[in-house]
């Protein structure tokens, strides 16, 4: 094997010789060890990022979780509220005889009661109980009727309200009245499936 004499070669070549090893191993050291590392390490840069925004966010909420708790409470209060103006189905028909009581204690004398078929509201979150009612009274009675109607913690709407056949009683006239009584009740959880 021949030797080379690096006295022979000049100060750059012999600096290059010396070195090039050191370099060599820095490069492989680099592109091994150093290269993968940094990719490592961005790539937990980025996720520390993720969860930081993420804890932000959560951060943000939970500052509103007090307010969002008073909303839900005042919320189901106001649901409790409306739920009381719609009654189960069990209590539509005692519904019904409060407003047929009401009728008798304003003075009407009622002719017929006539529940019809539920039909589905077009909201599709309730049923409407009609019922065709005729009595016959006082148009002052009537009135006291009514009144006595929005007393009821339940929602009971009015509709189709016809009076005829006038007749002298003392200082009244009394009238034939027909109308329609509506009531409503939850179409529950399942809204369609219950009919």
């Amino acid at each position: 094997m021949a030797k080379i004499n690096l006295e022979s070669l000049g100060k750059p070549a012999r600096a290059a010789i010396i070195v090039a090893p050191a370099v060599i191993y820095a490069v492989i050291f680099t592109m091994l060890l150093i290269a993968p590392k940094n990719t490592q390490i961005k790539a937990r840069m980025a996720d520390i990022s993720t969860q930081e925004n993420d804890i932000a966010q959560t951060q943000g909420m939970a500052s509103k979780l007090g307010v969002l708790k008073e909303e839900n409470d005042r919320l189901r209060a106001r649901l409790q509220e409306l739920s009381e103006q719609l009654p189960e189905e069990n209590e539509v028909s005692q519904l019904l005889a409060q407003v047929s009581d009401a009728g008798m204690r304003s003075g009407l004398q009622i002719i017929s009661w006539k529940p019809g078929p539920r039909t589905l509201h077009p909201s599709k979150i309730v049923y409407v109980v009609p019922v065709s009612v005729t009595v016959t009274g006082s148009y002052h009675r009537l009135g006291n009727f009514f009144s006595a109607l929005t007393r009821l913690k339940r929602i009971v709407n009015i509709t189709n309200i016809s009076m005829s056949g006038p007749r002298p009683s003392g200082n009244e006239a009394i009238l034939n009245i027909s109308f329609t009584a509506l009531t409503f009740t939850a179409a529950g959880p399942g809204g369609l499936s219950k009919k």
